[in-house]
């Protein structure tokens, strides 16, 4: 007995439902071998489901088979053509129908509204009314109310909103959510009120969208209010609450809805949990997520791709960079966003060469980058001034197009500043199409750090002149410039002019951009006042900052008060020791000197150890002082000592001061010669291609005697030296540097 059309109909609607192409293909095998004459009906259905799952080339073959099309046939393949965005062929088909419904005009506008184009959605939707309002229904107006809200077209979107009251669609909440939607997105949230207050019946859909509308505006305790009203309540509804009072700022009680959807039994998906993982990484609540971590286990979700991309992310922002590690090597399948969490959080963490690694283990897997991940991994080679390495990813925005993003070109700023290339970061600058915020204060900071103070301000005046607004890290910016080149009056207009002018509350870090502009300049005294007037105490960097100062210029009353808070603030923290220790040793107090190391034993306090780096072809090379381990040791040695020769002929003294040992003269000039950043220098000369310039990061602050030596340095040789140490930038150029001795 032969098997009946509707039989091969229901179980391909089964494939469909369970999404398996391979058993459709299966039974449409089947069908050819077991049914002479297929129906037209049957065809349909095979178009249908090869639409439904996303095979258009097979769905367009089967359509090709019927000898007589019915209008079913037509809006099938229509509808097929439409989902796969082949425009031609919706338009082609189109035109050859002979007679065209609802789902066929709707197919057509869907396509054009899909691909985002507005003029062509209108004109067809133009052409279906001049056709008749018969074929007008919910989806219609639906499309174009989306389309209208995506495009950012209001206006469009009133007029639609007026057809729809015309042709007496007004009371379709299926209708009303997308205006409710449209609306809010406007920020007109007054319009999306009037329209959901006038709806005669509110279903849960429409509920939640004026949920998420009220949130989208800010209205918080309204949304709140009608969430609690509503007689029927979903995840939907919590998991919009959730996301919005996450976008909202309100992290904290987004975790506490959590736990009352948790408590009222329902159902927890991956949206949920990405939001609320979202709001523990913002507030840095790692207990909260662990908790929401043992949940997503207990509930079956800890194999969801997107769970576990939230829970990366979430465990990087909380400083745990361990296990998001772990939870990343356990995660059977990841994409794109899972790649880029752990290499975000890999760059934000200080471990840059991880970030780096990930990228090419994310390609090596077949990965490709996103515009956030490049940016991100940019960002790692600038904290690392790893220029090299940032040059080839340059190279790959190019090729992947992806140098026009925002993201990646504002990242590309930042890495050419960090490593000294401010030319380079103000031609990308210059280069790009559409500036934001972000892009100015990227350009701004690398100048600052270069010690460009005039050039600095100017570009942030223009920002300003241009209707930029600044942030807080335009200001450090531009506060650190003023500091670096002596600007006192500037520098406090600039700061004054952040309360009063943008609204911006100065925090701990613009406060102490004003300690190091006014100590920098001797003003100690004047320091210790704004101290005194501060609406909170200093931080460690400010104590520093204050400490470091009246230690270059030799001021041991306020220096011993800077040094006290800071011991007390931090009490392992070794800076306060070694910078006092260094006032001491100047003025030949050795005793003094003596009993600060005594302390500093006892407290198991140990100073940081300075150390250079200088990169060459693509390896690291690391010196300490007086170091040993290198394999040029012999070569390093006996240019170190042509140079102390060449220097010292030049006009070169040592500053013994520098050295905080009670040694003879002749072993601190040893010690002095034996500096990281020395060593480093000397390696370059060597191996450095004499056309290039030297480059060398040192994780401390350059010494007064070697910031000396190396402007000799630079003289004698001839060669640029450019050094990046723990505060800014150094340019060594024929025996001056880029910092006119300020720094």
């Amino acid at each position: 007995m032969p098997l009946s059309s509707d039989y091969f109909s229901s179980l391909l609607k089964v494939c469909c439902d369970t999404r398996n192409l391979t058993q459709a293909k299966k039974l449409h095998c089947r069908i050819i071998k077991t049914v002479k004459n297929p129906e037209t009906f049957l065809f349909n259905n095979l178009v249908n489901a090869y639409s439904r799952l996303g095979s258009l080339k097979h769905a367009s073959n089967v359509f090709d088979q019927i000898t007589q099309p019915n209008l079913f046939s037509w809006n099938a393949i229509l509808s097929a053509y439409s989902k796969a965005g082949n425009i031609v062929q919706v338009q082609k088909s189109f035109n050859l129908m002979s007679v065209r419904d609802g789902v066929s005009w709707n197919c057509l506008i869907s396509a054009y509204a899909g691909r985002g184009l507005v003029a062509e959605s209108v004109h067809s939707y133009n052409m279906m009314l001049r056709d008749g309002t018969r074929n007008l229904n919910r989806i219609t107006f639906s499309t174009m109310l989306i389309l209208s809200s995506n495009a950012g077209y209001i206006h469009l979107g009133r007029q639609v909103h007026g057809h729809i009251m015309k042709f007496g669609f007004s009371e379709y909440v299926f209708v009303g959510s997308p205006l409710v939607d449209m609306y809010s997105k406007a920020g007109l949230i007054g319009d999306a009120r009037l329209v959901f207050n006038e709806m005669p019946e509110r279903n849960l859909v429409l509920h939640n969208t004026m949920v998420t509308g009220l949130l989208r505006c800010g209205l918080v305790e309204e949304s709140k209010m009608l969430l609690y009203n509503m007689t029927e309540r979903d995840s939907i509804s919590w998991t919009t609450m959730i996301t919005g009072l996450t976008q909202n700022g309100l992290e904290a009680d987004a975790v506490s809805f959590f736990r009352e959807m948790v408590s009222e039994g329902l159902e927890i998906d991956q949206f949920t949990y990405g939001s609320v993982l979202t709001a523990c990484g913002s507030i840095l609540a790692v207990d909260q997520g662990r908790e929401i971590h043992a949940f997503a286990m207990k509930t079956n979700y800890i194999g969801n791709i997107f769970v576990g991309s939230a829970l990366v992310d979430m465990y990087c922002k909380c400083k745990h960079i361990h296990y998001a590690k772990r939870i990343f090597n356990r995660m059977v399948r990841r994409n794109v966003v899972s790649w880029t969490a752990m290499l975000v959080g890999y760059g934000q963490n200080g471990f840059g060469e991880d970030a780096v690694r990930a990228f090419h283990d994310m390609q090596r897997n077949g990965i490709k980058p996103d515009d956030i991940t490049l940016g991100s991994v940019v960002s790692s080679c600038a904290n690392l001034a790893s220029l090299e390495e940032g040059l080839q990813f340059h190279c790959l925005a190019f090729v992947s197009g992806f140098v026009s993003c925002l993201t990646v070109s504002n990242a590309l700023i930042s890495l050419y500043g960090k490593c000294g290339n401010v030319e380079d970061s103000s031609r990308v600058f210059g280069e790009m199409n559409h500036l934001d915020e972000v892009s100015w204060t990227a350009l701004i900071s690398g100048y600052a750090q270069f010690g460009k103070a005039y050039e600095t301000i100017g570009l942030f005046e223009k920002m300003l002149a241009l209707g930029f607004k600044p942030d807080g890290v335009t200001f450090i910016g531009v506060l650190s410039a003023c500091s670096r080149a002596g600007l006192v009056e500037k520098g406090e207009h600039y700061f004054e002019s952040m309360l009063e002018e943008h609204q911006i509350t100065p925090s701990a870090d613009h406060y102490t951009c004003m300690i190091d502009l006014l100590s920098r300049s001797g003003r100690l005294q004047e320091a210790k006042s704004f101290i005194n007037n501060m609406p909170f105490p200093p931080d460690a960097i400010g104590w520093s900052t204050l400490l470091s100062s009246c230690r270059f210029q030799g001021n041991l009353e306020i220096g011993k008060w800077a040094a006290e808070a800071l011991m007390e603030l931090e009490p392992q923290s070794p800076a306060s020791y070694v910078l006092l220790t260094s006032m001491y040793a100047a003025t030949g107090k050795w005793d003094d000197v003596a009993q600060l190391r005594k302390g500093m034993r006892e407290r198991g306090v140990k100073k940081e150890p300075g150390f250079s780096w200088i990169k060459y072809k693509n390896k690291v090379h690391f010196f300490s002082a007086d170091d040993h381990s290198s394999p040029y040791l012999d070569q390093i040695y006996a240019e170190l000592e042509s140079l102390n020769s060449r220097i010292t002929a030049e006009g070169y003294f040592p500053d013994v001061n520098s050295i905080l040992h009670d040694v003879e003269d002749s072993m601190k000039i040893k010690m002095l010669n034996l500096h990281s950043e020395r060593l480093a220098i000397a390696f370059g000369l060597i191996f450095i291609p004499s056309n290039l310039p030297i480059k060398v990061v040192k994780n401390l602050r350059v010494c007064g005697d070697c910031h000396n030596a190396t402007k000799y340095i630079s003289k004698v040789t001839g060669r640029e030296i450019l050094v990046r140490d723990a505060v800014r930038f150094h340019l060594f150029k024929d025996g001056s540097c880029s910092c006119g001795d300020f720094w």
